[in-house]
C-alpha cells in the first residue's frame, strides 16, 4: 500500500509540473498595440530619450522602458539595437538613488561620432527593486540547487528586504525577446538580425546577460557583462551558487563562430569577491574555441562596484561588441 501511494504521489507531482510547463508555454505576449511614450526633457548628447511608462507585458509585471535614440537616428538608416538592464541607473543622474548614472547617451554619442562603433539606439527596462535578484538570477542554475540552499537563499534575500523565493529570469527575458524585441523592431528603424543585437548589464546584470545569450543564441550576437556577481547572493567562502552558473555555462555557452561575450571585474567593495573566479570563466570559454577576437575578461585595478566605475570603462565592451563594419 505504501508503494502505490508513493508512486501516486510522484506522477501526481510530475503531473502538476507538466501542467506548470505547459501553462507558462501557452502564456501569449501581451498586446503592445497601445504604447504611448513620453520624450524626457534634458540634454541627452543630442540625442532624444523616450520613456514608456508602464509596458506592457504577460511575463513580468508592467515596468518603465527607456528608449534611447542617438542625434542621428533617422528613419532612412537602420540601427543595432542594444539592450540594457536598470535601466533607471543608465541616463539620468536625477532619478538614481544614489545620484550616479552610466553616461551611456555620451558614452555612445561619442564612439559614434569618432566611427568606433556602428550606430545603434539603446533599449533599457527598469528593474523593480524588490523582485530584481529573482528576475536576475539565472533561472535553471536556480532550479538544479537542493530545496535547502533555495530556503537559505530566501532567507538571506529577506533579510536584505529582496526576494527570491524562485528565479523568474526566465520569464524575464520572455519579457524582452517575446514583447519588447518586436516592439522595438516594429515600431523603429533598427536592424532586427541577431548580428546587431546586443544585451548588457553589471552585477545581477551581468549575470542575466550572460544567461540571456546562453537561452536566446540565435537572438543576441554579443553580451556585455561588467561586474558579474559571480557569488549570486551575499559573498561568502562557498562557491556553491558560482559553480552552478559555471556547470550551465560549460553546457550552454554559444558557439564562439557567430558571438561576442565581454567579462570585466574591479578590485574594491563588492568586485574585491570577482577576481577568483576568472580563471575559471576564462577556461570554459577557450574550451568553447572563444579567443581574443571574441572574448574578454578584464581586471581593472582599483576600481569598485558602482556607476561610476561602469562608465569609466563602458567605452571597452561597446567597442568591442559594436565595432564599426565596413558598409
Amino acid at each position: 500500500m505504501k508503494k502505490i501511494i508513493i508512486i501516486l504521489s510522484i506522477i501526481i507531482c510530475c503531473s502538476c509540473k507538466d501542467d506548470k510547463k505547459k501553462l507558462q508555454k501557452d502564456i501569449k505576449p501581451a498586446d503592445t498595440s497601445n504604447v504611448k511614450t513620453e520624450t524626457i526633457e534634458g540634454d541627452f548628447s543630442g540625442g532624444t530619450l523616450l520613456r514608456i511608462d508602464d509596458f506592457p507585458s504577460n511575463y513580468i509585471p508592467p515596468r518603465k522602458v527607456d528608449i534611447w535614440l542617438p542625434a542621428n537616428y533617422s528613419k532612412d538608416k537602420e540601427y543595432a539595437v542594444l539592450y540594457m538592464h536598470d535601466g533607471q541607473m543608465l541616463f539620468d543622474s536625477r532619478i538614481t538613488w544614489n545620484q550616479q548614472e552610466w553616461k551611456v547617451d555620451e558614452i555612445s554619442t561619442r564612439l559614434m561620432n569618432d566611427s568606433i562603433t556602428r550606430d545603434f539606439i539603446v533599449v533599457a527596462p527598469f528593474n523593480i527593486n524588490e523582485i530584481r535578484h529573482s528576475e536576475y538570477f539565472p533561472q535553471k542554475p536556480f532550479e538544479s540547487l537542493s530545496e535547502s540552499i533555495k530556503d537559505s537563499l530566501s532567507d538571506e534575500a529577506k533579510q536584505n528586504n529582496f526576494k527570491l523565493d524562485i528565479a523568474t529570469s526566465d520569464n524575464y527575458l520572455k519579457f524582452i525577446v517575446k514583447e519588447l524585441k518586436p516592439y522595438i523592431d516594429k515600431n523603429y528603424s533598427v536592424l532586427t538580425d541577431q548580428e546587431n543585437t546586443f544585451v548588457a548589464g553589471s552585477s545581477m546584470g551581468g549575470l542575466i546577460s550572460m544567461y540571456a545569450i546562453c537561452e536566446y543564441p540565435k537572438i543576441f550576437g554579443g553580451a556585455a557583462c561588467l561586474s558579474t556577481h559571480w557569488p549570486g547572493g551575499n559573498p561568502n567562502e562557498s562557491d556553491l551558487l558560482a559553480n552552478a552558473f559555471f556547470e550551465y555555462m560549460e553546457e550552454n555557452i554559444p558557439s564562439s563562430k557567430n558571438h561576442r561575450i565581454y567579462f570585466d571585474y574591479g578590485t574594491e567593495t563588492l568586485d574585491k569577491f570577482y577576481p577568483k573566479y576568472a580563471n575559471r570563466v576564462n577556461t570554459i570559454l577557450k574550451d568553447k574555441g572563444y579567443n581574443a577576437s571574441n572574448f574578454k575578461n578584464l581586471k581593472f585595478e582599483g576600481a569598485d562596484h558602482s556607476e561610476l566605475a561602469w562608465q569609466e570603462r563602458l567605452y571597452i565592451p561597446l567597442t568591442f561588441l559594436l565595432p564599426k563594419t565596413n558598409e
